[in-house]
């Protein structure tokens, strides 16, 4: 069972930390970052009123919006596909964090 988490300066190092090391397979999220740390992104949201939290939230987002970009250029990811995440995430209407995103790449 999952509890509810604590906002604390070492929690958005562990964010950072989380979205900068990240390699494993798909790309890094927010849901991602919140199952780590045993917590959902519900839970995550709701520490955004801590300014500094925020700040890092939205720092990771970007972080992540980097690495898909950058798996596109190296065609580990589909260039089209991640066009359609980026701009689903810059409507607004996606990256809440709950879409998780599988690939595999065959050479």
């Amino acid at each position: 069972m999952r509890g509810k988490i604590k906002y604390s300066h070492e929690l958005c190092r562990r964010m950072y930390t989380f979205f900068i090391c990240y390699d494993d397979r798909g790309a890094p999220s927010i849901a991602k970052f919140a199952r780590s740390v045993g917590s959902t992104v519900a839970d995550l949201e709701k520490l955004r009123r801590h300014k500094r939290f925020d700040q890092a939230f939205r720092e990771c987002e970007e972080i992540r919006k980097d690495y898909l970009i950058d798996r596109a250029l190296d065609k580990r990811f589909d260039p089209s596909f991640v066009k359609f995440l980026l701009s689903e995430a810059d409507s607004g209407d996606g990256d809440s964090g709950d879409f998780t995103l599988h690939l595999e790449v065959k050479e």
